[in-house]
């Protein structure tokens, strides 16, 4: 233990020993802090007692604490989520306020995931007579909130909007459990305190309603099966997953010379150019699927799984599973990884065309797209 988090450590200890609320004073002790020494006792203590952790993080976390250690507090709880250590979810309504029963979410709607990491998610909140409103968000698993929209709506309008987001949406939109589509907005929530970002203002009003949520955790993928992952390639060749790709400016340099081996003016056999283009992907994939980059692909893919099998799709659900838990295990060398490798040779791909002259970087641009559906 360092001297930053040494001031605050015996008191978290105390607190998981005694299995206690915090008390005001406690929280204030934690809220004089500096943001460094309580960020750092909070990451250290998590670390060191993981799930059990759980019970004192929430409670820092929760609207009676001081707005410091309430914002640190679920960092600590995102970092622990993204390890898959999450608590139990329970349902959330909305904190009291004056002319405004208490909201519960009823239904949720989601869509698959971009080549951005962005999708669509709306919930259902009704309230206690009966009025229904719709919180409308676009997420990007790298961004946060992008935006977000909705209101007060009847069941009317809901099933006709509906309708007509299933009619022109180009990705499945599918239904999803409450409980987790409050989680996946949540999620969003901690990667924007993690990244010291915030959400758009027009998600002010909403916010209440899921500060208090715990992150999903990640989709269960099962026992790895390695015939399937194989099969990634035809999971890539679905339209929905026509823009899954790694960014094609960071394989610009690459992809010049992918082209420069294919037209090689030297007298060079066709196993010889075959050759020099393998190594070219190998070295892009094995430079580009960084082990953060692994774990955010593999949790695209399980959550298109769900997404896929809820639409009915249980082949391509199994494909994009197996493809998941290949990626998670570090021991697999991600150049023979049918996934990494289709990811990566579209990215070469497009980034020729732009050396070309063919496409603009823009257009194969892997940034987040605003313009989904929300």
């Amino acid at each position: 233990m360092n001297d930053v988090s040494a001031a605050g450590r015996p008191l978290l200890e105390s607190l998981l020993t005694r299995g206690t609320s915090p008390a005001p004073h406690e929280l204030q002790a934690l809220a004089d802090l500096s943001a460094a020494a309580l960020d750092e006792a909070l990451r250290q203590f998590a670390g060191d007692h993981g799930a059990a952790a759980l019970s004192v993080l929430t409670a820092l976390a929760a609207e009676t604490a001081p707005r410091t250690v309430r914002r640190t507090a679920k960092r600590a709880l995102y970092r622990l989520a993204q390890g898959g250590v999450t608590p139990p979810t329970t349902p959330v309504t909305a904190p009291p306020a004056a002319g405004r029963h208490s909201l519960r979410a009823v239904r949720a709607w989601g869509s698959g995931i971009d080549g951005s990491g962005s999708r669509a998610v709306w919930v259902l909140f009704e309230g206690q007579w009966g009025a229904l409103r719709l919180s409308s968000v676009i997420l990007n698993d790298t961004a946060g909130i992008l935006e977000s929209a909705g209101g007060e709506i009847t069941k009317k309008r809901l099933d006709r909007e509906l309708a007509e987001l299933r009619a022109g949406q180009k990705l499945p939109w599918v239904s999803l459990d409450p409980d987790r589509a409050m989680g996946l907005i949540a999620e969003t929530l901690a990667l924007h305190q993690a990244s010291g970002t915030e959400p758009p203002a027009t998600f002010a009003r909403w916010q209440p309603l899921f500060e208090a949520t715990p992150p999903a955790t990640p989709p269960d993928l099962g026992d790895p099966d390695p015939a399937l992952a194989e099969r990634a390639g035809e999971l890539l060749e679905l339209p929905e997953l026509a823009g899954w790709f790694l960014e094609p400016a960071s394989v610009q340099s690459d992809a010049v010379e992918m082209l420069q081996a294919r037209e090689s003016r030297l007298v060079l056999s066709d196993q010889q150019k075959a050759e020099r283009q393998e190594a070219i992907l190998r070295q892009v994939v094995e430079r580009e699927l960084t082990p953060a980059a692994r774990h955010l692909w593999a949790r695209r893919l399980g959550e298109m799984a769900l997404v896929l099998a809820e639409a009915g799709r249980s082949e391509h659900a199994a494909i994009a599973r197996a493809a998941a838990a290949n990626l998670l295990d570090e021991r697999r060398d991600a150049g023979r990884e049918a996934f990494a490798r289709g990811v990566a040779a579209r990215a070469l791909g497009a980034a020729g065309e732009v050396a070309l002259g063919r496409l603009s970087a823009a257009d194969v641009s892997r940034a987040p797209d605003r313009s989904a559906t929300a």
